[in-house]
């Protein structure tokens, strides 16, 4: 079953926020974990939906990031301010990124201007919604087993979309939180996520599929349950595979001009994803870093 939208995707998981980005509210029982970190302008939303489930909230214990990019933290802040009992966790990489005040300019930077484009800026400043101080308290290395009540979160370190990304499996629920490095999926179109390293990427989403899943949880469009989320890894990975022949296809013509293949390859992504996905600029983005990387891997080669 797809669950695209915020609401219960579980009686143990809930998604928050919106559509485009959101975080999952776990309940391990006697403590809660919120799991991903969103954009400062869903803040608004949670809110609304946190008081909507009436929950105490001294039982939100951890807020895990599961990578370091802008829209996957931009919560956190308000949520350290709204649950200052609870424990900011990340890992390695991503607590050494988050340490530095050059990349918390950026993330708060990219948080405003995406606020702006959602023009929700006084939405999110009634609120004390923006983006501010953070700081990682918790490290979890690759292999870390921490509890949240009645349940375990085993980390994963899963690099390649970003070199500090980490997935989160529960064991109990057969549920495993990827963030993007399982891709990006809006419909039928599904966007291979491999920005710094393909070749980690791919080896990530192979460690990942060997998990059973019976719950798979994004930060973008929503959560996949039962026979869609078994199928969502397997799917992941061929669309790995045809994403890396058609970029190396697409260097190869460009004549190893990375940069020339990547406005092709952007131009594909826009023509191929739905109208209410990524905007171009981001698509532009992405395809620049996997072109560069493929560009140079077909050099070395």
């Amino acid at each position: 079953m797809i669950h695209p939208e915020p609401g219960a995707v579980t009686d143990r998981i809930t998604l928050l926020g919106r559509l485009e980005s959101s975080v999952a509210l776990l309940d391990g029982g006697d403590e809660l974990a919120l799991l991903g970190g969103g954009m400062t302008y869903i803040v608004p939303d949670i809110i609304g939906q946190l008081e909507a489930l009436g929950l105490d909230e001294s039982r939100v214990k951890r807020l895990v990031i599961l990578h370091a990019h802008f829209d996957h933290c931009g919560v956190i802040p308000w949520a350290k301010r709204r649950f200052p009992q609870a424990v900011v966790t990340a890992s390695r990489r991503a607590a050494d990124l988050l340490s530095k005040d050059k990349v918390l300019q950026t993330v708060a930077q990219l948080n405003e201007a995406a606020t702006a484009r959602a023009q929700r800026a006084e939405a999110v400043a009634a609120v004390d919604g923006d983006f501010g101080p953070l700081s990682v308290q918790e490290v979890a290395a690759d292999g870390a087993r921490l509890s949240l009540g009645d349940l375990t979160l085993e980390c994963v370190e899963v690099p390649g979309h970003s070199s500090c990304s980490m997935a989160v499996y529960v064991p109990e629920l057969k549920a495993l939180f990827p963030s993007d490095a399982g891709g990006i999926q809006y419909g039928d179109f599904h966007l291979a996520c491999g920005n710094s390293n393909f070749d980690q990427y791919q080896a990530s989403l192979e460690r990942l599929a060997r998990y059973e899943v019976d719950v798979l949880v994004s930060e973008h469009y929503g959560a996949h349950t039962d026979e869609d989320a078994r199928a969502w890894l397997p799917h992941a990975l061929a669309e790995a595979r045809a994403t890396r022949a058609m970029l190396e296809d697409c260097v190869r013509r460009h004549h190893g001009d990375g940069a020339a293949a990547a406005e092709e390859v952007a131009d594909r992504f826009v023509a191929e994803s739905p109208e209410a996905f990524l905007p171009r600029e981001i698509l532009a983005l992405v395809a620049g870093q996997m072109c560069r990387f493929i560009a140079r891997s077909l050099q070395d080669a």
